[in-house]
């Protein structure tokens, strides 16, 4: 099959964007299928940055077929924001379906994610506040409402009143906030819904037969594998499964139909928000990393935490993903460091601990076990093949193979499309 799914590999931010970017022009279709407006790419091309959080990288591919799969929550919002942009930059959007059975995204999705947060106090989360938990809150106990339902004006405008009204009792009695306007959003929605019609398909059989005839299909992963909501660092996680095996629910087909799953590992660490970080550097080479890496979040803006290499975390998602393969970015990055260190394994109270933790509080507590390396200190922007790398560099890359037992097929040295080696393609 010629199937890829590409799954960031820490906590999201990895350059998945770019990698996307690469294999989606290849790709006959690109599937989105988990996550929401919280997610955000980045892709350069010919000097112009593209943000996208909704619609997926492929739209860059103008023979590429876009999905957006049942598993994502669906802001109209953001996603005809991102409309509009692409369409003042000269790019086609007459390529992307929705899926009729994706969960929207409404108003007081965000009043309510801003007040659970702010209830939470010290022990917030660090939600982006755009009301993906609540809308998977209403995903789970079955009171939310999907995009079919958006297709029937009469209908949609009842359960969206029910829904306006029920949440308005939230918001007044628990929370002494102001009420959402009921009539207001419902005409606001009732015109998303027109303008939306378009759009929806039921993107589970367009994908079933894009396999099924052999097109190329790509599965865009946001996020990263440890914010997972069932096997990431809980309570610090995402409200959806950022894996390979949530890309298959998420988009309506069965297990077994992803025949590769690529890893987007950064050549150091990042995470954005609260929990344990191992090998985190609060120190000068935590904040030059930061700031040659421009470590700042797409969505929100905020600085990204920053640390070495963890060879456990990835470790960890190669397990939980079934990698087949890890693309390396943001190698230039460490350019003009003397020594770079490698998270091989942790220590607790004496022991090595070799396998990822579930308990935060144990996680905290560990100490990385690091392998020294001797920097580059050479430029490497406009490498384009393996050989041209200085050695040092190449003998890091090496050593990330030898700790994860996968093979680095991409090495990105550069944020445009085009500073990328690639040692072996696979798809």
């Amino acid at each position: 099959m010629n199937t890829l799914a590409i799954v960031g590999s820490q906590w999201g931010d990895e350059g998945k964007g770019k990698m996307i970017d690469y294999f989606g022009k290849k790709a006959d279709m690109v599937v989105r299928a988990q996550g929401g407006s919280n997610a955000g790419h980045s892709v350069v091309i010919d000097g112009k940055r593209h943000s996208l959080h909704l619609v997926p990288s492929g739209i860059l591919n103008p023979e590429a077929v876009n999905i957006v799969g049942n598993g994502v929550v669906f802001d109209p919002r953001v996603f005809f924001a991102e409309i509009r942009q692409l369409a003042e930059d000269g790019i086609a959007t007459d390529r992307i379906f929705v899926s009729d059975r994706a969960h929207v995204v409404f108003p007081y999705h965000y009043m309510l994610d801003a007040l659970y947060e702010e209830g939470r106090g010290k022990e917030d989360i660090g939600t982006t506040k755009k009301g993906i938990g609540p809308c998977y809150m209403d995903k789970v106990q079955r009171s939310g409402l999907r995009t079919c339902d958006m297709m029937d004006p009469e209908k949609f405008a009842r359960k969206l009143g029910d829904q306006i009204d029920a949440k308005n009792e939230i918001l007044e009695k628990l929370y002494q906030a102001p009420p959402l306007d009921k009539e207001a959003t419902i005409k606001e929605y009732l015109e998303y819904a027109r303008m939306l019609a378009p759009y929806i398909r039921d993107t589970g059989v367009l994908v079933y037969e894009a396999i099924r005839s052999g097109k190329k299909v790509l599965f865009e992963g946001a996020q990263g594998s440890l914010l997972d909501i069932d096997l990431g660092t809980y309570p610090y996680v995402t409200s959806s499964h950022p894996i390979s095996g949530g890309f298959t629910t998420g988009s309506g087909i069965g297990i077994g139909t992803i025949s590769d799953v690529l890893g987007i590992v950064k050549a150091y660490t990042t995470r954005v928000g609260k929990g344990p970080f191992v090998t985190e550097l609060l120190d000068e080479t935590g904040d030059r990393i930061r700031e040659i890496g421009h470590e700042y979040g797409v969505t929100t803006g905020r600085p990204r935490r920053i640390g070495w290499f963890d060879a456990v975390i990835v470790n960890y998602s190669s397990r939980i993903n079934g990698m087949t393969s890890i693309a390396l970015m943001l190698l230039d990055v460490l350019s003009s460091f003397d020594t770079i260190k490698v998270c091989y394994a942790y220590e607790h109270n004496g022991t090595r601990v070799d396998h990822y933790p579930a308990d935060l509080d144990f996680l905290a507590e560990c100490k990385p076990l690091y392998k020294e390396m001797p920097g580059w200190n050479a430029d490497i922007s406009g490498c384009r093949a393996y050989e041209d790398l200085p050695a040092p560099c190449r003998a890091y890359v090496e050593e990330i193979e030898k700790m994860t037992g996968l093979p680095v097929i991409s090495i990105s040295v550069g944020p445009e499309r085009e500073a990328t080696i690639m040692r072996k393609e696979i798809f």
